[in-house]
């Protein structure tokens, strides 16, 4: 497969095959799914806190809200380690399927809820689900993908998850209308991603690269058994996948600041754009206008252009290279955060700079489904990438917390938002410490 046939104008999806696009949609779908179940939590957890609470706990919302989507990740961070292990030991394609399964069932139970405490619960189950699938379908693409255009199938499959945000807010100006427990119709549509194994069971075919390696580990235990002596290449294959992250220095160091940027990513999206919809439907509720439609609105927007942050970040990065294109991302977020929270009360205009903070804010997520994969080896790829993905989410639980405290105490966003907007100068100074792996083959 020749270069100029990836990388010529408007010719690079020819090279791609059928078996390569339909992991890529699948990996997609997963993610959309994800997408949903997550945001869904996001835009009903206000309504369903004003059911399970009483009334005199009404004033504390935003906190119990900041309290149950901080359990959720912690939930997530705890799913998603233990999926990309499991996924480097039984497969990429098993692992997805055993996580859509298991997060389809804890959303409908979200939904018979009968206390703010039974609900965080669910949603601790669910996020231990939702945080074992991302790392799998990621794999899958990386590795069926060519390295030419690995950053535009990355991004591709990641803005699955923009599209998830979009229906959850899109089916929640509709479904919001039910009454007090609209919230619960919310959690039982996620019941249906359920439907998809049945197809990702026979239409999607198990990682080649996993199999191979899946090989070699396998030869390479046989010998650890039988007592023969082991090489470098065997003794790495019959180490634990979560401590071979830690066990040379060189991984070691990329891991370590990997790690700090994903917090960058992670705490300034939970902390921060977390509220843009309660944001936008408090000022909408202050000039007597519809809390939900507005709260809709700025969501349905935020999330529509995240979706075209995912998919720029990921074809820029494949033409101008990983770090240039994250680094404008970083300070695309830096600034758009406080400018949103701080710089308007025109509704109309709010929605516009959703849109807009959305772009950069939640956009540059996509950078961990372009670059993780091509930081780690075959042997500890979903391993390595899970606990970059996921892993910071046990500090940014403190995110939405902290959040949701200080909304409380000090009555507004503005302050909280701009103190939490300065994490992305962390994220931004890090990049340099790279190495740039645009059009380069993935690590043995």
């Amino acid at each position: 497969m020749s270069t100029s046939t990836m990388t010529g104008q408007g010719s690079w999806y020819s090279a791609i095959t059928p078996s390569q696009w339909k992991t890529m949609i699948a990996s997609n779908l997963g993610w959309m799914f994800d997408g949903y179940e997550t945001f869904a939590l996001i835009i009903c957890a206000g309504a369903a806190m004003h059911q399970l609470l009483v009334p005199s706990e009404y004033s504390h919302i935003p906190a119990y809200v900041g309290t149950v989507i901080a359990i959720t990740l912690l939930g997530w961070g705890l799913g998603g380690v233990i999926g990309g292990v499991i996924a480097d030991y039984i497969g990429r394609r098993r692992t997805m399927i055993l996580a859509i399964l298991a997060y389809s069932l804890t959303t409908g139970l979200s939904a018979i809820s009968w206390d703010w405490v039974s609900f965080a619960l669910l949603r601790f189950l669910v996020g231990i689900a939702i945080g074992s699938e991302w790392s799998t379908g990621t794999s899958m693409t990386a590795e069926a993908w060519p390295p030419s255009a690995r950053g535009r199938g990355a991004a591709l499959m990641h803005c699955g998850l923009g599209v998830g945000f979009f229906l959850a807010s899109f089916a929640w100006l509709y479904v919001s209308g039910y009454g007090p427990n609209a919230w619960r119709i919310m959690f039982v549509i996620g019941i249906l991603p359920a439907l998809f194994t049945l197809w990702l069971r026979t239409g999607v075919s198990e990682s080649q690269l996993w199999e191979q390696t899946n090989d070699k580990r396998k030869a390479a235990q046989g010998k650890l058994k039988s007592g023969a002596s082991l090489g470098t290449e065997d003794q790495r294959l019959t180490r634990f996948t979560f401590a071979d992250l830690f066990a040379e220095r060189e991984i070691r160091n990329r891991t370590i600041v990997l790690f700090l940027m994903s917090l960058a990513t992670t705490v300034g999206w939970w902390g921060i754009a977390t509220w843009v919809a309660p944001f936008t439907g408090r000022l909408a509720v202050a000039q007597h206008l519809p809390q939900h439609v507005w709260e809709a609105y700025a969501g349905m927007a935020y999330n529509g252009a995240a979706i075209l942050g995912y998919i720029t970040l990921g074809f820029a990065a494949d033409f101008f290279g990983r770090k240039p294109v994250l680094m404008v991302f970083y300070v695309g977020a830096l600034i758009m955060t406080p400018v949103f929270y701080m710089w308007t009360t025109s509704l109309h205009l709010l929605v516009l700079l959703a849109a807009i903070n959305g772009f950069f804010t939640l956009g540059q997520y996509s950078w961990m489904s372009v670059w993780l994969p091509e930081q780690y080896p075959t042997r500890m790829r979903a391993t390595g990438m899970a606990f970059v993905f996921n892993s910071p989410r046990f500090i940014a639980c403190l995110g939405p917390l902290f959040a949701g405290v200080l909304i409380s105490q000090f009555g507004g966003f503005g302050n909280m938002a701009v103190a939490f907007s300065l994490i992305y100068v962390l994220g931004f100074v890090l990049v340099p410490f790279l190495p740039e792996t645009k059009g380069k083959a993935l690590p043995a």
